[in-house]
């Protein structure tokens, strides 16, 4: 078994540094962004030799939502907003429910045909219509629409071998600061918060989903702790009261709003005790050293037991993707969906 920390890569080759990092005890997985990424074949490539360095293989991971959140695009398919899916079928849950299917069916396919074992996906906040970093990345309004949506993507990721997160419990929607630069603060009534934000990841949990992410937000009428450091949210209501049995991801500790926890080793330690399986730290080489050492006699076994579960499960390779019929028409389906919807800045 592997350590809880996810960390990334410097460049699209693996350096020294990078090779400590990744044989160090307490990895268990990276995460991939648009720097680590030049072609399909040099990505896939990189997996090999990050597959090469650990028995069993790290977990690879990236954020392929679609629209503004895509870190791989040149050779892949440009995947729409969770948000335009509703939108390009004017409404027609049941036809937009299709669609999300197949588009998260191409998705997964895509990747998993690289060696990507998961994408940090679906987005299951509601658009409130107050947060500009959620935006068209939630797939509706209404719990029905996300719920929903969501769930008809993560069963299409599931037919193409993939498992599938949730993000971000118990909903980041209602919150109009970006947490990747302040501290997000939700000051709405707790029972509003259950009653509307949690009921998408109620209806995945029920439906299997196998990860789950939560917000960097406090809902201070809750907690006075970020959702990710919060027992009861993670320990309570998501293991508790949903009865969530998959692996809990902490967000990124290098996102300024978890500045107020301390430094990168007491942000990482405060996740796992709150709950947490594993950690993810982003674009902060000396933090993630930090964490490194921390964790390195990190060793819980349910916890690892879970994320165990997350390989992906053997794919179609590329070559054969591209001559599924399927494929074609679900490369036609996003096309014509983003090219209906607006443009927006990649997040």
């Amino acid at each position: 078994m592997h350590g809880p920390v996810i960390l990334d890569l410097l460049g699209t080759e693996l350096c020294d540094a990078d090779i400590a990092r990744l044989q160090h005890p307490a990895t268990g997985g990276i995460i991939l962004f648009s720097r680590n990424y030049a072609s399909r074949d040099q990505l896939y490539r990189l997996i090999r030799q990050i597959h090469e360095l650990r028995s069993p293989p790290l977990l690879i991971t990236v954020d392929q939502e679609g629209g503004r959140v895509q870190r791989f695009r040149e050779e892949f398919t440009r995947l729409p907003a969770a948000g335009s899916i509703l939108r390009h079928f004017d409404g027609d849950l049941s036809r937009a429910r299709r669609a999300a299917h197949e588009l998260g069916w191409l998705m997964a396919a895509e990747l998993r045909a690289v060696g990507v074992d998961f994408s940090f996906a679906p987005v299951l906040d509601l658009a409130h219509g107050v947060s500009e970093v959620i935006g068209d990345r939630a797939f509706g309004h209404t719990v029905e629409q996300v719920a929903a949506l969501a769930q008809a993507w993560m069963m299409g990721a599931r037919e193409a071998g993939m498992v599938s997160v949730g993000k971000h419990f118990p909903g980041h929607g209602a919150v109009r600061a970006d947490s990747h630069l302040e501290l997000p603060v939700d000051d709405r009534p707790l029972q509003e918060v259950l009653h509307r934000d949690v009921r998408p990841f109620r209806r995945l949990i029920a439906a299997g989903i196998e990860g789950i992410m939560p917000a960097h937000v406090i809902y201070s009428q809750a907690d006075s702790r970020l959702a990710g450091f919060s027992p009861f949210w993670l320990q309570r209501i998501l293991r508790g009261d949903l009865n969530f049995n998959g692996v809990i991801f902490s967000d990124d500790l290098s996102m300024k709003a978890t500045d107020e926890i301390g430094g990168y080793a007491e942000r990482a330690g405060a996740a796992i005790e709150a709950g947490c399986d594993m950690v993810l730290v982003c674009n902060s080489p000396e933090g993630a050293d930090q964490v490194l050492d921390h964790l390195a006699d990190y060793h819980e076994p349910v916890s690892m037991a879970r994320c165990a579960r997350l390989h992906g499960r053997p794919a179609m390779a590329w070559p054969h993707l591209r001559e599924s019929p399927r494929w074609h028409h679900a490369v036609e389906l996003a096309s014509a969906i983003s090219a209906a919807a607006p443009k927006e800045l990649e997040l």
